[in-house]
């Protein structure tokens, strides 16, 4: 009797514990759900803190002091614009299911999204729409660098709005939604096949190598040449400015890259630390080829290093171990120095404040090697697959960028023409010679 009743026993405890530890699987969950969700609210205002204040200051204190207050606006009505345009079509196009090209207008307006918790360790999908309209934000904001001092305000946001709907959200979605550039099923997880990606998994971008740098990168080169160089240039009016907006970016970028993960995680940690790494080397970097070559290390040119040093890294931040930081930071400070001092020269584009030598440029670079810093052998995760080929995504990185880059011009071209022929691009030589502060917004940032 006592034999037969041990296996009862036994069953009963097994029945009585099953709800506890049922209990406390989903205690855990959603202990790890509201972890998740804290880190990217957090996030979410950190990428904000990027363009507001951070990039407006960096940009704003490079130029001329009667164009300060314009740039300023630029950044400022921008975020206010896109944010706008986010909430009534772009993250629709952006990121709900589509095609391989773009997505829907399932979520126009909003529709569906609410505040309720998604019930397990993902985030509410309202918090997905607001981290990612904060990168929808920075994007077309980086542009304005290269076409500073002028460019009517009427041209900007115009530009600002299409070149948001019909270029970021279209290549947005091709990365990140399962699109041309994504090559996996969102739903069964199954690695697909189409004619740009062929067989393999598709490109490796975790926060925008692609879909934020080369593409505003792209954009500002056909911008600066399109609207020609300005009638007199000047060495930045204010430093300081550009310090703390580097200072800003800096700090700013933990979020970028830290939260593109989604999760706080050790995923998330090791983003961080190699953003903090590559932007340090990529700075030190810059700093000393200035001293070599001019013999003084300057402040303008180690901001710049750091720059190019984050957006280098961006791409790379979820395969990257700290060594492929210290190889992609060393990489994106010397290869961003030579575009940007050499190259730009050499060519005879105005890109006045090197949106094209340190983000396009960064964004390509770091978008290349992320299929190198990936390989174990430099601590890198091998995307997670346990029979990574480098040599295959590195041509799968390169295949990306080639059609970003060559999407992103067709589109700004064709956008360009269309402020050209409307509202116009450039202002005239008496408002340009004035400053646009004045002749644009009726306001001066310093009294004489």
């Amino acid at each position: 009797m006592k034999n037969l009743m041990k296996p009862f026993w036994a069953t009963l405890l097994l029945v009585l514990s099953a709800p506890i530890a049922l209990a406390e699987e989903t205690t855990v969950d959603q202990a790890v759900g509201a972890a998740n969700t804290s880190w990217i609210m957090t996030a979410t205002a950190l990428v904000l803190f990027m363009t507001l204040p951070g990039l407006a200051l960096f940009y704003g204190g490079l130029v001329h002091k009667k164009n300060v207050l314009s740039v300023l606006m630029h950044c400022f009505a921008m975020a206010c614009i896109l944010s706008v345009v986010w909430l009534v079509a772009g993250y629709s196009l952006a990121l709900t299911s589509g095609n391989d090209w773009i997505g829907s207008l399932d979520a126009i307006f909003g529709k569906g999204l609410d505040g309720s918790d998604s019930g397990g360790s993902d985030i509410p999908d309202i918090l997905t729409f607001a981290f990612q309209m904060t990168f929808f934000i920075i994007t077309p904001a980086l542009v304005v660098g290269t076409f500073v001092e002028r460019v009517k305000f009427s041209a900007v946001m115009l530009f600002a709005v299409l070149w948001g709907l019909f270029c970021y959200a279209p290549i947005c979605n091709m990365v990140w939604n399962g699109g041309l550039m994504y090559n996996e099923n969102t739903e069964t997880g199954e690695v697909v096949k189409n004619w740009l990606m062929g067989e393999n998994e598709g490109v490796i971008d975790l926060a925008g190598g692609i879909v934020v740098h080369i593409t505003a990168g792209i954009a500002a080169l056909i911008f600066c040449i399109m609207v020609g160089p300005r009638k007199e240039t000047s060495p930045p009016h204010n430093l300081a400015m550009t310090v703390i907006g580097t200072c800003m970016l800096w700090v700013g970028w933990f979020g970028f890259n830290g939260g593109s993960g989604l999760a706080a995680n050790g995923a998330g940690a090791m983003s961080i630390v190699v953003t903090h790494i590559s932007a340090a080397t990529a700075a030190l970097t810059w700093m000393l080829i200035d001293l070599i070559t001019t013999k003084k290390p300057t402040i303008l040119g180690i901001c710049t290093g750091a720059i190019a040093g984050l957006a280098a890294i961006t791409p790379a931040s979820g395969v990257s171990g700290p060594v492929g930081a210290l190889i992609i930071g060393f990489a994106s400070g010397a290869i961003c120095w030579y575009f940007s001092i050499k190259v730009k020269t050499m060519l005879g584009y105005d890109d006045s404040l090197d949106v094209v030598g340190v983000h396009g440029v960064g964004g390509l670079v770091g978008t290349l090697l992320a299929a190198v810093v990936a390989v174990a052998a430099l601590g890198g995760t091998e995307n997670g697959a346990e029979n990574y080929n480098m040599g295959a995504q590195l041509f799968t990185q390169a295949k990306g960028s080639l059609f970003t880059i060559v999407f992103t011009a067709v589109v700004t071209v064709v956008i360009l023409l269309i402020i050209k022929h409307t509202v116009g691009l450039r202002v005239d030589e008496a408002d340009e010679s004035i400053g646009l502060d004045q002749s644009a917004h009726g306001e001066t940032a310093y009294n004489d």
